[in-house]
């Protein structure tokens, strides 16, 4: 397994995105993973440590694609968030780099996509929703009273899409479905 150190890392990141900027990240990190693990808040990291490359660097490398840290904290976001939408990704972005701008996101998760490191949704009329590629596949719930949005066991769709195979030659991407309605905490309440 290949490995860096947090100071190389260090050292990347400060390349791409300027040492001031770098020692920011790294300062006011709450509790954002940067391809380092999570690092507490206003913990210094340990620079001698050794760490593995990302599976991201690597996808990209062997794709003759640069690491940058704007793609790992893209990636880093997107799992920590579960499901997000690449608002939701900036937001948390610009936590730990308030310099990465929307259009950054939006490109970086176009090729973390691509790359397939994640997926994504449509869970309403707006912006697609994006999640790790690594989690089981599951139908999403989604409630339209309160927007909660629920995992589902594709196996329960299964019947269905096996039907529209046979019938019409539809291969159904289940990883895409969503289904709406009102969750079991709505429906209590009416």
């Amino acid at each position: 397994m290949c490995s860096i150190t947090v100071h190389e890392y260090y050292r990347r990141v400060c390349a791409a995105l300027g040492p001031a900027k770098a020692k920011s990240v790294f300062s006011d990190l709450t509790e954002i993973s940067v391809g380092l693990g999570t690092v507490g808040a206003r913990r210094r990291p340990d620079y001698h440590r050794a760490v593995p490359e990302t599976s991201l660097a690597q996808v990209l490398r062997s794709r003759g694609l640069r690491m940058t840290p704007q793609r790992q904290l893209v990636l880093d976001a997107v799992r920590r968030l579960g499901h997000a939408t690449p608002e939701q990704v900036h937001a948390l972005v610009q936590q730990a780099a308030d310099s990465v701008n929307i259009t950054t996101v939006y490109r970086s998760l176009e090729l973390l996509e691509q790359l397939g490191l994640v997926t994504h949704t449509h869970l309403s009329h707006g912006a697609p929703t994006y999640h790790p590629a690594e989690d089981h596949q599951h139908v999403h719930l989604v409630c339209r009273s309160c927007g909660a949005v629920a995992d589902a066991d594709p196996e329960l769709l299964r019947p269905v899409a096996e039907r529209l195979h046979t019938e019409r030659g539809f291969q159904v991407d289940i990883a895409h479905i969503a289904l709406f309605g009102r969750c079991a905490d709505c429906e209590a309440d009416q």
